[in-house]
């Protein structure tokens, strides 16, 4: 009876240094399979930031009397609210000097690497661009 009792205790304590070793093997994988994840969520909300501030900006440039001043301001605005910093803000042509039917194209560039809340291991060199053209109606 006694040594059915110690081959229990024996095979209990090899299943728990086995379960030790998996979680070893498979916790750094997890990890990195995570925040793998969480970096690429954050630059497709980075890319969806940059859209949305083109759009807005595009938006006002269409506005009679707006200077390119206002415009650079309405971008740091939302792209600051958004906590982005870093940013070049470029015009097609000068709102002032735009017309019926002239169309605006505002791109807004940003380095990846200044948003990456991981590392720049993966997104090192990379921009990301995003621009909106728009007709003035006015």
């Amino acid at each position: 009876m006694q040594s059915y009792r110690r081959k229990k205790i024996a095979g209990h304590k090899r299943r728990t240094a086995a379960a030790l070793i998996e979680l070893a093997v498979c916790l750094p994988v997890f990890f990195l399979i995570t925040m793998a994840t969480i970096e690429t969520c954050r630059m497709i909300y980075l890319r969806q930031s940059l859209k949305m501030a083109a759009y807005e900006t595009a938006r006002l440039s269409i506005i009679p009397g707006v200077k390119k001043k206002d415009l650079e301001t309405m971008c740091d605005v939302f792209l600051r609210g958004r906590k982005l910093q870093g940013y070049t803000l470029t015009l097609s042509a000068d709102p002032t000097q735009t017309s019926y039917r002239d169309t605006i194209t505002v791109t807004i560039e940003i380095p990846a690497e200044k948003c990456a809340l991981v590392g720049t291991w993966f997104y090192k060199y990379q921009k990301f661009t995003e621009s909106v053209t728009i007709m003035a109606e006015y």
